[in-house]
């Protein structure tokens, strides 16, 4: 990968192209000037609303909003583009699944142990509002995937298997095709948080057996406020739109409403056509890149980062040690020092930003006895002076600060 012609497309790098090290791509990535300029081409040439007005202004719109749709379809491997749904986040898509699947008391829900509280407390809010059931599948000593563990909570009872597929505390991406397969053979569902899998990895739903999916655009080079909702149309067919109102309507009279198919029931209100417009550019940019070398390049990355900590008595890192089954990202904690503590120094030390805290998954870290940690996550515009600076900057606070 030509990590220097890819800096370029940067505007960050314009100000600093050496100053900076920006590792904190699991909470947002930075967003290439393709993205930035598309976005604003809607704003000065084109303008208008799609999908109500019928000039020309809001047809270019509504033909830019079609055009994105395909675009991650192909990306996604969906069968139609009219089995992708705009969200304003990953968050909302799975929310929508949740509390539009028409659950009841006695129902069995499965996740894993280490969800994102985007995938953890709607199913928790259904427990206490429905009474749905929930069950965790506990991850092994080195947080990895235990497929016995999971076969072991399986029955005719489990409606939705729903799992994050990339885990953004410690990296781990779980076996999707194997565990749609046994949720499938009970009858379930099988749901998937793709915040922090789409933006690295090579994704086929029809071939890994996936029947609802949610994704983070600001993740993967596009806008803040926008996700997507992948749903196969027999499931979309059936969910319950979480809001509604106009754009998700074909009629309505004083008593009855006539929605529309989907994907448009579930795109109420003005949509975000700009943001809609760039989530079609930025997958557009990773498919030029490759889904493959953008994987490879994130192991090769953390191969780095986890040699150079590894050595360090006074740091810890997040288990599984395996930098090749952590993806793009190294978790860690230093002796003697908070988390968010890590992270300024790192920030002053060096310009090195990370993301520290618990990460949006309390329940996980608690259960392997930490209240935090702090994360270097890497995408396509980090280098190996990138990575070789972080250990630098981390090895020069462990000899100052760390006891």
């Amino acid at each position: 990968m030509d990590v220097g012609r890819i800096r370029k497309d940067f505007p960050l790098y314009d100000k600093d192209p050496e100053g900076l090290v920006y590792l904190d791509s699991a909470c947002q990535s930075l967003r290439p000037r393709q993205v930035i300029e598309a976005m604003d081409q809607y704003y000065t040439s084109y303008p208008a609303c799609g999908g109500r007005s019928v000039h020309r202004l809001a047809t270019q719109v509504s033909l830019k909003v079609d055009e994105a749709r395909e675009t991650i379809a192909r990306f996604i491997g969906a069968e139609s583009e009219l089995e992708v749904v705009f969200t304003k986040s990953c968050t909302e898509a799975l929310n929508t699944v949740a509390f539009g699947l028409n659950l009841e008391r006695g129902d069995v829900v499965v996740t894993t142990d280490a969800e994102h509280n985007s995938n953890h407390v709607p199913w928790m809010e259904l427990a206490e509002t429905k009474g749905i059931i929930r069950r965790f599948c506990r991850s092994t000593k080195d947080g990895l995937f235990d497929m016995e563990a999971f076969n072991n909570t399986m029955d005719r009872k489990v409606k939705v298997v729903s799992m994050v597929h990339t885990n953004n505390v410690n990296g781990v991406t779980i076996p999707v095709r194997e565990i749609s397969e046994l949720a499938h053979d009970h009858g379930a569902l099988m749901v998937v948080d793709g915040a922090q899998s789409a933006p690295h990895m090579h994704l086929d739903m029809e071939r890994m057996g996936i029947d609802l999916f949610g994704m983070s655009i600001h993740k993967m080079l596009g806008p803040s406020g926008m996700g997507v909702l992948y749903g196969r149309a027999e499931h979309l067919k059936m969910l319950r739109p979480l809001m509604s109102g106009g754009g998700s309507v074909l009629e309505t009279s004083y008593d009855h409403a006539t929605y529309l198919p989907p994907p448009e029931k579930f795109e109420a209100g003005l949509l975000n056509y700009a943001g809609i417009i760039g989530a079609g550019a930025a997958v557009e940019y990773l498919r030029g890149v490759g889904m493959d070398e953008v994987q490879e390049h994130g192991h090769r990355l953390n191969r780095i980062m986890t040699g150079g900590l590894r050595h360090l008595e006074e740091v810890r890192l997040l288990d599984p040690i395996d930098p090749d089954k952590r993806g793009s990202i190294c978790s860690f904690n230093v002796k003697g020092l908070t988390s968010h503590d890590v992270a300024m120094f790192l920030d002053e030390i060096g310009q090195v930003m990370i993301r520290s805290g618990s990460h949006c998954s309390h329940p996980y870290l608690t259960s392997i006895g930490l209240d935090g940690c702090a994360r270097a996550s890497t995408y396509i515009y980090n280098d190996e002076m990138d990575a070789k600076r972080f250990v630098d900057c981390v090895e020069r606070m462990v000899k100052v600060f760390a006891s």
